[in-house]
């Protein structure tokens, strides 16, 4: 039996607490501890401030026989007769004094069952099943995601252990002098290393070089949760809401194992699609995409091409929030997850992927090309006309829709339908 309580314990309580059963009564009914609800309940219990029938939400102790007018500098509901009739009243008072119902310090500390509800306006404090469940599963997520979960922590370390590993010291020398700053274990940092997230490579350790792999490694994720909101059914449910929202598909496109790699950013609707090259395929050189584009584009323009991003699950991916949100902290795109083995729900990036390996076959490195090399490889891709776009190319199409000056910000431009090159011989210079 789980140690958790389940969502089914969670609608017991809820439904016990509506029916104002005890804890050890509502303990029985879920074979628990009474201890367990009453500690679940603490734990879990959601604020709502609602007000009651024909009152808004006010906390002070003087609302009844208060009296006071335009509180507010700028009043925004001029229309209320006094100041306590205004949902922002308790913001803006200066004479605010915050009363607080007794009975959320003695068991059940929640209101679901009060029978002054329909006349009290402060602070209720209630349990939701499903508001309770929902806290777990982040909590739970989040406990085991691991130590570290975010790009600028990994920086921190890579900071403090490269140098030391270029001066030829071992991970485990470093390790036993710093253990106080790297708040992590020793294994994690060879795991950090096998992830390509430091400046320094296997290659680097002599030691480690010289052995075999025993196991296939999993992939690292930055967020272990990060498909939490986020899957394939979430994705078409916010379309049915948004039908109206362009969609970019988001994939990687790997050279020889080890080295350089592409991000590719298909426009569903145009057929268009843009290329950057990438030291490594790593999750940081992913954000770092982003925000280049977000800086050159203007937060404007790249709302309007980013609204919705649907990609797979590679750990290059797996920090959606540092995708989702710019430098400035505002929310910029929504990212989406295809479910696993399922390349077809993203089906137009895979596509326009074999026109790239016309260009640039499988197995070959791209570390000898520069962005120039892709840029002038994704003209010609782009320039390629299509029968689904009525024999129009992706750059007459996305020209068509958002203007050519985004993609001269971006160096793209088109290419002459006789001049097309769709084979390895256009970058025979550097393949």
């Amino acid at each position: 039996m789980s140690k958790y309580l389940t969502y089914d314990q969670r609608l017991e309580i809820e439904a016990g607490l509506k029916e104002n059963l005890s804890f050890g009564a509502i303990a029985k009914k879920i074979n628990k501890d009474r201890t367990t609800v009453a500690k679940e309940i603490k734990r879990n219990f959601i604020i709502k401030k609602i007000g009651c029938s024909g009152w808004p939400y006010n906390s002070c102790k003087h609302r009844e026989k208060c009296n006071k007018l335009k509180v507010c500098d700028e009043c925004k509901y001029p229309s209320k007769q006094y100041c306590k009739l205004c949902k922002l009243c308790n913001d803006g008072c200066a004479y605010f004094d915050e009363e607080v119902c007794i009975n959320k310090f003695k068991p059940p500390y929640v209101c679901n069952a009060c029978k002054d509800f329909q006349k009290c306006t402060l602070a209720k404090p209630f349990y939701s099943a499903i508001d309770a469940h929902h806290a777990f599963s982040e909590n739970i997520s989040e406990a085991r995601s691991g130590i570290i979960s975010n790009e600028t922590e990994i920086a921190r370390i890579n900071e403090l252990i490269t140098p030391l590993i270029r001066n030829g010291q071992s991970i485990h020398q470093i390790y036993v002098n710093n253990v106080d700053e790297l708040m992590c274990s020793e294994k994690t940092l060879y795991n950090y290393v096998d992830a390509c997230l430091f400046d320094v490579r296997n290659i680097d350790l002599p030691r480690k070089v010289k052995y075999r792999p025993r196991y296939k490694k999993s992939e690292f994720k930055v967020d272990k949760g990060c498909r939490i909101g986020r899957n394939y059914t979430n994705f078409t449910e916010f379309i049915s809401k948004n039908p109206e929202s362009p969609i970019v598909q988001m994939d990687s496109v790997i050279g020889a194992s080890g080295g350089k790699v592409l991000l590719t950013l298909h426009f569903v609707e145009t057929s268009f699609m843009l290329a950057f090259l990438r030291e490594a395929n790593t999750s940081k050189s992913v954000i770092d995409v982003f925000d280049y584009l977000y800086k050159t584009l203007g937060r404007n323009t790249y709302e309007k091409l980013f609204p919705i991003i649907l990609t797979d699950n590679g750990s290059e991916f797996s920090n959606p929030k540092a995708i989702e949100y710019g430098p400035d902290g505002i929310l910029r795109s929504r990212v989406f997850y295809c479910d696993s083995s399922a390349p077809y729900q993203k089906g137009a990036i895979e596509v326009n992927h074999s026109l790239i390996r016309r260009i640039l076959p499988k197995g070959k490195s791209f570390d000898v090309l520069t962005q120039n090399d892709i840029i002038l490889a994704m003209n010609h891709v782009n320039s390629y006309k299509r029968k689904k776009l009525n024999d129009k190319s992706p750059y007459d199409a996305f020209s068509f829709y958002y203007g050519e000056d985004i993609l001269g910000k971006l160096g793209y431009a088109p290419v002459a339908a006789d001049s097309i090159i769709l084979a390895p011989k256009l970058l025979k210079s550097n393949l």
